[in-house]
Order: structure tokens, then C-alpha cells, then sequence
């Protein structure tokens, strides 16, 4: 390609990019379940707008194109809910999941007092559930028809010498 991806904070310019994104991933996962009434995919383009002003979204950009996207949000009690975490077909299997959710914990991490992330997968979405549990997420509840899995923030002991 030539090119590499870079990751940054998305701007509203790129709501309606990533709402084309999120339309394109979800086709697979309606399909799983039979279901094409699913929240991604009849999300408006003024709702993804004040999630973009209202959290926090980073996209994944092959020059000008998104090809990736996370979003986050955190409580007042420190826990991190992520969210929508999508990669285009045609870059998968090439790292970029696991580049966005690291970008996104550490971001997180870094501007908030974050002690817990949750997120919440498909069950019969293997890839996804693999990529979460590789990063260190463990199941902690299930519904129907998605996993809940949550990471505690492990904050690191600094030795003082005196």
C-alpha cells in the first residue's frame, strides 16, 4: 500500500465516515444472529455526532480514509465502557484491533482516573472475543446474545528510596 495507518482522536469531519465504517463491519454480525435491526446499524449520523462530542473516539486512517474506529466512555466511578471497536474487512487480520484498543485504554488511562474497562462482544464473535482476551479482558456476565468482559487497571508500584 505505501502507506501506513495512524491512529488519532476523530473529529466530527469524520462522523460520517465512520458511520459508513461501523454500516459496512456490522453486516457480518447481523448476519450471525439474523438480526439487521441491531443498534450499529441503525444509528443516525446525529447520534454518532454526540458521541463524538460526548467521549472519546479515535480512528485509524490509511492517508485520508478511517479504516478503524473505537469509541469510550468513564463514569464517575472510573470504569471505561468501550465501545464499537471496528476495522475495515479488508485490513483485518493485520493488528489494527489490537492498535486501537491499546490506544484507546492508554488514552484513557492517561486523561482519567480509569480503574476498570468493560466492553461487551458478540458471542458467536470469535475473532473479537480472541482479540479481547489476548489484551487481558476476562468474562465477567453474558445476555442473550453478547459477553461482557472487563480488564482491571493494574496500577504500577513505584519503589522509593530513601
Amino acid at each position: 500500500m505505501g502507506m501506513s495507518v495512524t491512529i488519532a482522536t476523530a473529529g466530527e469531519d469524520d462522523a460520517e465516515q465512520i458511520l459508513k465504517l461501523q454500516y459496512l463491519c456490522y453486516q457480518g454480525e447481523a448476519e450471525l444472529y439474523g438480526d439487521y435491526s441491531i443498534a450499529p446499524l441503525t444509528q443516525s449520523l446525529a447520534a454518532l455526532r454526540a458521541e463524538l462530542a460526548a467521549g472519546c473516539v479515535l480512528v485509524a486512517r490509511l492517508g485520508d480514509e478511517v479504516v478503524g474506529s473505537v469509541r469510550a466512555s468513564v463514569d464517575a466511578s472510573g470504569v471505561a465502557t468501550l465501545a464499537a471497536l471496528i476495522v475495515h474487512p479488508r485490513m483485518r487480520r493485520h493488528g489494527l484491533g489490537g492498535r486501537l484498543l491499546a490506544a484507546v485504554e492508554e488514552r484513557l488511562a492517561r486523561e482519567h482516573s480509569v480503574r476498570l474497562y468493560r466492553l461487551s462482544v458478540g458471542r458467536r464473535s470469535e475473532v473479537a472475543l480472541r482479540l479481547c482476551r489476548g489484551r487481558g479482558y476476562a468474562r465477567t456476565g453474558a445476555e442473550k446474545v453478547l459477553v461482557t468482559l472487563e480488564k482491571r487497571v493494574v496500577t504500577p508500584a513505584y519503589a522509593t528510596t530513601g
